[in-house]
């Protein structure tokens, strides 16, 4: 599995191509509007970031819009590959707010993306636990952790849990051509399954 088809979650997902970053919905007429737009956008540019800057330093913006706005920043610095910016920020986000799942899904994306495998599944975890608008992609980002940790049923069936959430997107359809799906009958008084808990799953190269 290639990190650069890493992905991540977040409140509305746009669907770029290589590592992606999607957004919080910020409501009203403020700066914070305008980050949010960008990050729809991923729009990585110096003004944009300035926009987010100046939204986190409004002093009337309430507690979940200031960790929105900062998982908004974080997308930006996504975009830009700026991944160290983008972990700082989706932490501020958490410490300001923590029940936003979107801020921990994509810190699991970043951690899968310096190699932090386990932290990105807990982290993912986390994220699915409290909700998030989009989660096909968490189970995406996740299957991708579980390949580096040698875990390929798990990582099936979150490709698969992401095709069923978007029957459309080609990504987790091109990584299920991988595996091969082995069949286990199980003894007399048994019921017979087929499916990747039923036998061996392994990614063909």
């Amino acid at each position: 599995m290639k990190l650069d088809k890493l992905l991540l979650a977040g409140a509305l997902m746009a669907l770029p191509v290589g590592p992606a970053a999607a957004a919080v919905t910020v409501l009203g007429d403020t700066s914070a509007v305008e980050c949010s737009h960008a990050a729809f956008r991923e729009i990585g540019d110096l003004d944009s970031l300035r926009l987010c800057t100046e939204a986190i330093a409004d002093p009337n913006l309430d507690r979940r819009d200031l960790a929105g706005t900062y998982v908004n920043r974080g997308v930006l610095y996504m975009v830009r590959g700026e991944f160290a910016q983008a972990r700082s920020d989706f932490e501020r986000a958490i410490a300001v707010d923590a029940s936003i799942g979107e801020a921990w899904v994509n810190r699991g994306a970043v951690d899968i993306i310096d190699k932090r495998y386990k932290d990105g599944i807990a982290d993912i975890d986390k994220g699915l636990q409290l909700g998030i608008e989009h989660p096909a992609k968490a189970y995406y980002n996740r299957g991708v952790a579980d390949e580096m940790v040698d875990d390929e049923t798990s990582a099936y069936l979150d490709y698969q849990q992401a095709q069923v959430l978007e029957p459309n997107w080609e990504l987790p359809k091109q990584e299920l051509l991988r595996f091969t799906v082995t069949r286990r009958d199980v003894p007399a008084g048994g019921a017979t399954t087929t499916g990747p808990a039923a036998g061996a799953t392994a990614p063909h190269p």
